[in-house]
């Protein structure tokens, strides 16, 4: 408790709505501190470039001491430590994105962070080949002491988490906050992702729900946090192709295992090799 007692500026920093990373930044390079920024009036608050009338409503209406104490005894019972974007075990990748998250909350395996990752990433609905694809570059990977990073939904994440899981060489990336587990179904899954030595991560603070807009935000840590990804099946207008551009963005490798041409699941896959993506078949092509 007292290690959370000593980063509960950091907490609360994080549950500030509608104010996004980049401004949290900005504020931290102005005040130093989350303790600081705490302190600050509302006359304050406005004379900050960029802080305007609603911004500075919702950091007082924050303060909220009862609502942070349940937080920090909540995250104590569940085992929920936060890292901020200052300390070690920060992914020193992720701090180097345009966007980074000011803090993570972490379930299970804090020092996983900082290895080797790979994301590998496609299809809510995959195909067979699919689903055997993801789970062969995971688990032949994952024996290397590569971390397999993806976001523990449905299809292709669900089996490169599994494929990755008797090494426990496995990181999931959340787009709610760790008290809950979207999809429900993954519920068991995120349990052994943890009991095998994994990792469960979010940027977002427990009682976050899931919703569609906060799903590209989660994908940017994905590719963050990762040397590169591996893209196993995508249609053509696939929200995996949101994790591509991230990547992209961010100067990671983008890998492409091919797939069917008849295949609706592979039109943007093979699309991408079109590109100039690097096309894989085995996992000792990923370098």
């Amino acid at each position: 408790m007292e290690e959370l007692e000593n980063k509960r500026y950091w907490i609360w920093l994080s549950l500030i709505k509608n104010l996004g990373s980049k401004r949290k930044l900005r504020l931290l390079e102005l005040y130093k501190t989350p303790e600081e920024i705490y302190k600050l009036t509302k006359e304050e608050l406005l004379n900050i470039n960029g802080i305007g009338e609603a911004i500075a409503k919702e950091i007082i209406i924050s303060k909220n001491e009862k609502i942070l104490n349940y937080h920090i005894k909540y995250m104590k019972e569940k085992n929920i430590k936060i890292i901020n974007i200052n300390e070690r075990e920060y992914p020193q990748a992720l701090k180097k994105i345009y966007d980074p998250p000011i803090s993570l909350y972490v379930k299970g395996n804090i020092e996983k962070l900082n290895n080797k990752n790979i994301g590998i990433v496609g299809c809510r609905e995959c195909t067979t080949y699919g689903k055997k694809s993801a789970e062969y570059f995971a688990y032949n990977l994952s024996k290397q002491n590569i971390n397999i990073v993806s976001g523990l939904a449905k299809g292709i994440d669900s089996y490169a988490h599994l494929g990755s899981l008797n090494n426990g060489n496995t990181i999931a990336v959340l787009g709610n906050g760790l008290d809950m587990i979207y999809p429900k179904e993954n519920l068991e899954l995120a349990n052994e992702i943890v009991k095998r030595g994994g990792t469960i991560i979010s940027e977002y603070p427990c009682g976050t729900k899931p919703d569609k807009m906060k799903f590209p935000a989660r994908n940017r840590i994905i590719s963050g946090i990762s040397s590169g990804i591996i893209v196993i099946e995508a249609k053509e207008k696939s929200g995996t192709l949101i994790t591509v551009d991230f990547a992209l963005e961010q100067g990671r490798e983008v890998f492409v295992v091919p797939g069917n041409i008849n295949s609706i699941n592979s039109v943007g896959t093979n699309d991408l090799i079109k590109q100039g993506a690097r096309l894989v078949t085995t996992y000792e092509d990923i370098s």
